[in-house]
């Protein structure tokens, strides 16, 4: 029998090309390129999808660019567009992912200044759910809940409104919210036409109508308690004001709004805070389940010789919210008193949307100058507060700006990862318009590095999109409910809510 031998080759790079080899002629350039989007210094999860991008360049005639992580190497060209597989390859060589880019302008090459992508250890949330929406909040056409697999580009609709809606009999959808990451225990509420709030549970689906003559409003904001099956809401009356000069287009405000409780098998619902003279908003569960936090702005009225909304409109800018809390038995499911945590309104501005770590250490919340509806303020900034801060007796914890995270534009709806390691937010420094959603990693000492920008196969993809990315919320997994299951459902009745003084 005869043998044969397979000739040996040790190769010292693996390379893995879309396009030509790197150009061997070149100029040097001390400047980093400029691309789109910016995906300079970030530092990404192991398990993101791949980071393509394109240069932002009009007076180029071509880009080749390399990604390089140990042996392994990828070339493209126009664009930068790794598969799945050369992506997973490049970083599993356990280092930071160095990047050229070489741009040509008529017949020369130019190589930019390298930079690398820094990949931390950490992992992040396989999925990630928002809503879509046109920017000008003038219609409800075409809203949708949309989920995302971060490891991969693959997108599903979670619901469509317009299973539900036809041309003037419109439908809202929002507010959607998890269970503590868990896709098999969520909520969204629909507006108008078929209106309810959905509440499905371990593959228990049902619609329920939360108006009742003892409280505000159906529930708007919601807090799902960590692991009872407790959901607590702010119940808004919500107007809106669009400016004619204001850079901020649009004001959000509320007439009068309340905190209430929703025990989910018992159907019942009950006011926490009611002041007339108080806008209670945005409540949010600690990890430990036994403090809920919300925002509230003191308000009382002077004119009455104009409707409400009137007087609000021409006051809105004295709206400041400052951060509470309500400690919160779970044993006995009784709320304790209103303690302030952070008082904003002594700067001079206005604090919303806490978010608390899963560890229960760090609060985020937005920072802008009056109100609550900052996702329309071109000054809204990311601030972050250590709940674990040593004060004296009678003294707050103190907060800042989170440095490196925010823009010149807006920073606003964000969301913890399971691990606590990553946070997700929406800004508008594309283009001052549009939202997308941008993800930041914190250290375990709390370093925060570059956030990035959510990737897509195509790297225009949303320079393209007429669409602005809502409440960005981890997931561990996908919703597996066919959307036409949430319509059937939200085409039935609502089951009522029962009030009572208080959750026994």
């Amino acid at each position: 029998m005869k043998r044969f031998f397979l000739p040996f080759f040790f190769f010292t790079a693996l390379l893995f090309s879309c396009g030509p080899s790197v150009p061997e002629v070149f100029t040097e350039s001390d400047e980093l390129p400029r691309i789109y989007p910016d995906y300079v210094d970030v530092t990404i999860p192991v398990n993101i999808a791949p980071l393509a991008f394109e240069l932002d360049d009009d007076e180029a005639d071509g880009m080749i660019a390399r990604y390089k992580a140990g042996n392994v190497e990828v070339v493209c060209e126009d664009k930068m567009q790794p598969s799945i597989g050369e992506w997973r390859r490049l970083v599993e060589q356990g280092s930071d992912i160095s990047v050229d880019v070489y741009v040509k302008h008529d017949d020369q090459w130019i190589h930019h200044k390298p930079f690398e992508i820094h990949v931390a250890g950490d992992s992040i949330d396989a999925y990630l759910s928002y809503r879509l929406i046109p920017a000008s909040f003038v219609s409800y056409e075409a809203l949708t809940i949309n989920q995302r697999c971060l490891e991969n580009y693959d997108e599903s609709v979670i619901y469509d409104n317009m299973l539900c809606s036809f041309e003037v009999e419109g439908q809202c959808i929002n507010c959607h919210h998890y269970q503590q990451y868990n896709p098999e225990r969520m909520q969204f509420h629909a507006r108008q036409k078929n209106g309810g709030t959905i509440i499905a549970y371990d593959g228990k689906i049902k619609k329920v109508n939360m108006k009742n003559d003892s409280i505000l409003s159906a529930g708007v904001y919601p807090a799902w308690h960590p692991w009872l099956k407790l959901i607590v809401y702010s119940t808004d009356k919500t107007h809106q004001s669009f400016y004619t000069t204001d850079p901020n287009k649009i004001e959000v405000y509320d007439l009068e709004s309340d905190i209430i409780a929703y025990d989910i098998d018992k159907g019942e619902v009950t006011n926490l805070e009611n002041d007339t003279t108080e806008f209670e908003v945005f409540p949010a569960w600690a990890p430990d389940g036994k403090t809920l936090y919300y925002c509230s702005a003191h308000y009382e009225r002077k004119n009455y010789q104009v409707s409400d909304a009137t007087e609000l409109v021409s006051r809105c800018g004295e709206l400041k919210y400052n951060i509470y809390k309500k400690r919160f038995d779970p044993e006995t499911k009784q709320f304790g008193p209103r303690e302030l945590v952070f008082a904003a309104d002594s700067l001079g501005m206005s604090a919303v949307l806490p978010r608390i770590s899963p560890d229960g250490r760090w609060l985020v919340f937005t920072m802008s100058e009056y109100g609550y509806f900052h996702i329309w303020h071109h000054e809204a900034d990311l601030w972050i507060m250590d709940l674990r801060e040593k004060v004296n007796s009678g003294q707050l914890a103190t907060a800042h700006p989170i440095k490196g995270i925010n823009s010149d534009d807006t920073e606003s709806y964000h969301s913890w990862s399971s691990n606590g390691r990553w946070l997700v937010f929406s800004s508008r420094r594309d283009d001052g318009t549009f939202t997308r959603p941008f993800i930041a990693h914190m250290s375990k000492d709390g370093k925060w590095g570059k956030p990035f920008e959510l990737p897509q196969e195509d790297p225009d993809y949303h320079r393209q999109l007429l669409r602005s990315y809502n409440i960005p919320e981890f997931m561990y997994g996908p919703v597996n409910i066919d959307p036409h299951t949430f319509a059937d459902i939200l085409k039935g009745e609502g089951e009522p809510v029962k009030y009572v003084q208080r959750l026994q």
